[in-house]
């Protein structure tokens, strides 16, 4: 038998996932919980609290809130006694020019895109080596490498979060704890809806771009972010993975 067979196993592990009350968060956070780890979840909207049960812990807040990120911590060792995986995936977007953005609107992005990663990450420093090693992932974007216009500010904090689990990964490694960060394409979430009539059909559209003509589900997503926080991905850190339908290639 493979020495990975059970890899994918979560079984006793503890995962925080950010931004989980929907899209890539929520099919990232019932994927782990399937494979048997713990969740905690968190969000802005307090619709993550539908999420509660014995195995999930559910938590309303901004991922830009220092106190916040460090309650979330200090609640999953309050009621799952350790912490190994995060998942930093909240986030939003702003599709403007760099002329048309105004500096607060810049800011607010880089307030949960970047800022929310870092200070996720920070607090979850101590209970993963406590715990002997860990993994995160930080949810980026191919915006972070390729230059979309009208992306500055969101390009900017995606890139961001990439460069981060890289220093991670380096400053970490000695400690058993893995960092790597996952860049999506065009993938079904609900994400244009407030800056589009009808967001899901404005993403739809994209889908001829791809070579595999059609757009991504968050499920695929967190299919690879659950590989990437499991113990087959062992000898992964400091990694970029695309998972973007094969946009980059081109």
């Amino acid at each position: 038998m493979s020495p990975f067979a059970t890899s994918y196993d979560l079984s006793g592990k503890v995962a925080l996932v950010t931004g989980a009350a929907r899209g890539i968060g929520l099919a990232t956070a019932e994927l782990l919980r399937s494979r048997g780890a713990c969740i905690v979840a968190s969000d802005l909207s307090e619709s993550v609290l539908q999420l509660a049960d014995d195995d999930v812990l559910a938590l309303a807040g901004d991922v830009a809130d220092e106190a916040f990120a460090e309650q979330s911590v200090a609640a999953a060792l309050a009621r799952f006694g350790r912490l190994d995986i995060l998942v930093a995936n909240a986030g939003r977007t702003l599709n403007q020019p760099l002329d048309a953005t105004e500096l607060a609107d810049y800011e607010r992005i880089q307030q949960s895109n970047a800022r929310g990663v870092f200070l996720a990450a920070r607090a979850a420093l101590a209970p993963m080596r406590e715990a002997g090693g860990g993994a995160m992932v930080a949810v980026s974007s191919v915006s972070a490498r390729v230059g979309f216009a009208t992306q500055a500010a969101y390009a900017a904090s995606k890139a961001a979060a990439a460069q981060l689990m890289r220093v991670v990964a380096v400053e970490q490694g000695r400690h058993g704890i893995r960092a790597n960060a996952v860049l999506p394409g065009v993938i079904d979430t609900d994400i244009l809806d407030g800056v589009a009539d009808d967001g899901r059909a404005l993403l739809r559209s994209y889908g001829p771009v791809h070579p595999l003509g059609r757009i991504g589900q968050p499920e695929e997503v967190a299919e690879v972010i659950a590989f990437l926080v499991s113990p087959a991905a062992s000898f992964i850190t400091g990694a970029e993975v695309l998972v973007d339908g094969g946009y980059t290639a081109q």
